[in-house]
Parts: structure tokens; sequence; C-alpha cells
């Protein structure tokens, strides 16, 4: 599925990259012999936090509200230091159980305005500099920006349209999915793509498959419904206020996105599910 949804972009991939050339966010838990990649807004921080106990790496659960602190925790666990401070190498790594998750862009997309622009309470640094962009201000970001700082949600798509087509690409927290992916670049194949509108029961397979007792710590959005999940209410909210033509290229942006899990439309009665799980 993620090899068709990736000929949609028409991207090469090099048979001589194995999972020793992927990117910071693909991390390697030698103790449970798993690779994981996290991309951003997938509830990446929750995975790591299972990952890096099943490992042995912290001693017990984080509190829920502690669990950004794994981004900090797992850095010895990224490949590209794991191959520096041990003997490490693809044949390792090739013999490990590889999984990563996705979400339903749509979702993903307002759930990153939300977090790092909505909210303000990260805007400074990078994202505060990206609002900054976004609303055509040349000077770098002050520290703290005031609501009128903010972009709105139609500002914010504009700029990913923008980004996308003059660079190819956007901050991972907002831009494609799949280019955060390993298998996009090199030549490796994840055991295992999971959904994460159904974390709840998939994290579950997943770590049976890595023989390990350990559960997520839960969405942050606890609705057990996918379809009524703050996220959802806003995307349908939010997006059906964009016009048509903006649509048609945000849906360009992430047509591959869509296409790894045949991602249902907002305008769908099961959005955000992937529709081949529901017919």
């Amino acid at each position: 599925q993620f090899r068709n949804a990736l000929k949609l972009y028409n991207q090469t991939i090099d048979s001589n990259l194995g999972w020793s050339a992927c990117g910071r966010i693909t991390y390697y838990f030698d103790n449970i012999q798993t690779i994981y990649t996290g991309v951003p807004k997938t509830g990446c921080s929750n995975w790591m936090a299972a990952l890096l106990l099943a490992n042995g790496d912290i001693q017990e659960p984080l509190p829920l509200n502690k669990v950004q602190r794994v981004h900090l925790i797992s850095r010895p666990n990224r490949i590209s230091n794991v191959i520096v401070e041990s003997s490490a190498n693809d044949t390792t790594f090739s013999e490990a159980f590889s999984f990563t998750v996705v979400r339903n862009p749509w979702t993903r997309l307002v759930s990153g305005y939300r977090d790092k622009m909505a909210e303000g309470t990260h805007l400074s640094g990078k994202f505060g500099n990206i609002a900054h962009d976004i609303l055509g201000n040349k000077s770098q970001a002050p520290a703290n920006l005031p609501g009128k700082y903010k972009p709105t949600f139609e500002q914010f798509a504009r700029w990913i349209v923008k980004e996308y087509k003059q660079k190819g690409y956007v901050n991972s927290h907002f831009g494609p999915q799949f280019q955060n992916l390993c298998s996009f670049y090199a030549f490796v194949k994840y055991d295992f793509i999971a959904s994460s509108e159904y974390a709840g029961f998939l994290s579950k397979e997943v770590l049976k498959r890595i023989g390990v007792e350990a559960s997520l710590l839960g969405p942050y959005d606890e609705t057990s419904d996918p379809r009524l999940q703050t996220s959802v209410q806003y995307a349908k909210e939010w997006l059906s206020k964009l016009d048509r033509d903006l649509i048609d290229n945000l849906y360009e942006v992430f047509k591959v996105d869509f296409a790894i899990m045949n991602y249902s439309n907002f305008t769908h009665p099961d959005f955000p599910l992937p529709i081949f799980l529901n017919s």
C-alpha cells in the first residue's frame, strides 16, 4: 500500500540506502530489537514513552503531563546516534521489528495548527518564526507572540501550500507524513504501519509483536470513537470554511498521505477513518 501511494510522488528509492540512512525521528531500541519512526502529531510521544519503558530506558511510566520529556530521553536511541555509539549497522537493523504510525492528514493538520499556532504556548523559537513568516513579517518573531501574531487557520493553510510548492517540503509537524518515513528515501520496508485512529487496538498488536508487557499512556483526546474527537470536529468546521481551490491545493500536498491508508475526506460520514477498514 505504501509503495503504491509513493508512486503518486514519483520518488526514486536508493537501493544502496538502508535503515542507517534514516532521519532523526527514527529510533532503535536494542533490548527489544525494535525500530520506530515517530511522525509528529500522530501520538508519537505516547508511543516513545511505551517503547522506552519496554526497553528499560526508563524504570516507570511517565505521567501524562510529563510525556514530552521522551524527546530528550530518547536521543541516544536515534538510529544516527546508535550507529556512532555501538556496533549496530544495517544488518542489525534489518533483523529488528519496524513500525510507524500515521494519521488522517486533515485531523493532523488541524492538530498541528491548534498545538503550535492557535494555543500560543509554542509560539517562540522556530514556531514563532513560522507564525511571523505566515503573517508576512520579515523581522524575527518576539519571544512570546501576542494574539495579533497568531495566524488564522486559513492563513496557516495557505502558507502550507505556498511553502510546499516553493520548497517541496514543510516543517515536519505540518507537512506530509510520508516524507518522514525511511521508506521514502531508503530501500527498507516497515513491518507494520498503523493508523493512529485505531491506536488503542493496534498498540496491543504492535506490543504483542515486540513481545513486551506495556501499553500506551492513552490518547490526548480520550473520546473512544475517533469520529467524535475534538480535532475531528474542528477539522470539519474549519475545512468547510476554506474555498474549493485551497482545499484542492491542500489535498495535492497530502495526496500520498491520504493514499497510504486510503483515508477519508472530511465530508465522509466516517471521517477520519480509513475507508477500506470500514467497507
